[in-house]
């Protein structure tokens, strides 16, 4: 419970340095979106009527101070403020209609990258210097070395335009009214997520796989493997029970780095394949200056972060047995 505590006051300082930043930083930024919305129209709309717009954004003039504190106070109970590029929907809304496309889509790939390249690294280590070895790990290393357009735009025009296998773009079927209580708009939404998700994902495999085949190797010559081995187990029981189960440590901090990073979306194939993740709210934002979408969605990132690396330190004292008693 200590080590609990002391974890979980760490990260509330970070989320409340982040908070801070995501604070100053956008009005450090020279002049504010309001005035931006309505400089083409400064003819027609009152200085009054700006002001209002202001403050129903909340923008207001006053001390910095308190404006950080009613910030600090509308995080704590959710009063994110209201888009200013989709007015009058508010941020929460904006948000919420996106984080389950990208979560499915980027935590699906993520989650897939992980096992598949952590399974093909613990091979490619035991069998190092064979040509699987020889052949995988190279490869694997150049396929995510390509950027993530050339892999999107490599994969629609050979399996959207190319062979007409599947859709272009969009989450489901253009005109769908969207029925979770159907099973026919389940195929459709997977049947359109089916080349975004294999671009998400054959970019990230090459990572899990380098570093859990290095984290093998590490541990194949230390006497508990001998050991194994001069006991008479089987391979598959010394390969998984023994040197992958210590080896996966490591790669659960990296795990769980991805998961929190994968709440930003995968801006690049999401752009590709117009599917309405939160990497798409993010770059609608940057272009309209949308200081309050801006905000939610970094301090949103911010918390996904936080969890998966708190959610990662209580696993790997679960998992390692050595840290529960140097922790006493």
């Amino acid at each position: 419970m200590g080590f609990f505590f002391r974890r979980l006051s760490f990260y509330f300082v970070a989320l409340l340095f982040a908070a801070t930043l995501n604070f100053i930083l956008p009005r450090a930024m020279p002049g504010d979106p309001v005035t931006m919305m309505f400089a083409n129209a400064t003819s027609h709309v009152s200085p009054e009527r700006i002001e209002a717009m202001k403050k129903l954004l909340g923008f207001v003039d006053g001390p910095l101070y308190e404006q950080y504190f009613s910030y600090l106070a509308n995080i704590f109970t959710g009063q994110w403020g209201t888009s200013i590029k989709f007015y009058p929907l508010s941020v929460n809304d904006l948000l919420g209609s996106a984080i389950g496309w990208s979560l499915f889509l980027t935590g699906t790939a993520v989650v897939l990258s992980f096992c598949i390249g952590s399974v093909m690294g613990i091979f490619a280590a035991w069998r190092r210097g064979s040509y699987y070895d020889t052949f995988i790990s190279p490869s694997t290393l150049v396929i995510q070395s390509i950027p993530s357009v050339v892999i999107a735009m490599l994969v629609m025009f050979t399996f959207a335009i190319g062979l007409e296998w599947f859709p272009i773009g969009n989450a489901y079927t253009s005109g769908t009214t969207p029925d979770w209580s159907s099973w026919a708009f389940y195929k459709d939404v997977m049947y359109h997520a089916a080349l975004p998700l294999l671009c998400a994902t054959v970019s990230q495999i090459g990572g899990f796989l380098i570093s859990m085949r290095n984290n093998m190797i590490n541990l194949l010559n230390e006497d508990f493997i001998t050991m194994a081995k001069a006991k008479g187990l089987s391979e598959h029981r010394v390969i998984f029970n023994y040197a992958a189960r210590n080896a996966m440590l490591p790669s659960v901090t990296a795990l769980s780095m991805a998961l929190g990073t994968a709440i930003s979306g995968q801006l690049i194939v999401e752009m590709i394949f117009n599917y309405p993740g939160l990497g798409t709210v993010l770059l609608n934002a940057i272009h309209a200056r949308d200081y309050q979408v801006l905000q939610g969605q970094l301090l949103l990132m911010t918390l996904f972060m936080l969890f998966f690396n708190f959610m990662a330190d209580l696993l790997i004292v679960l998992l390692d047995p050595r840290l529960r008693k140097g922790d006493r």
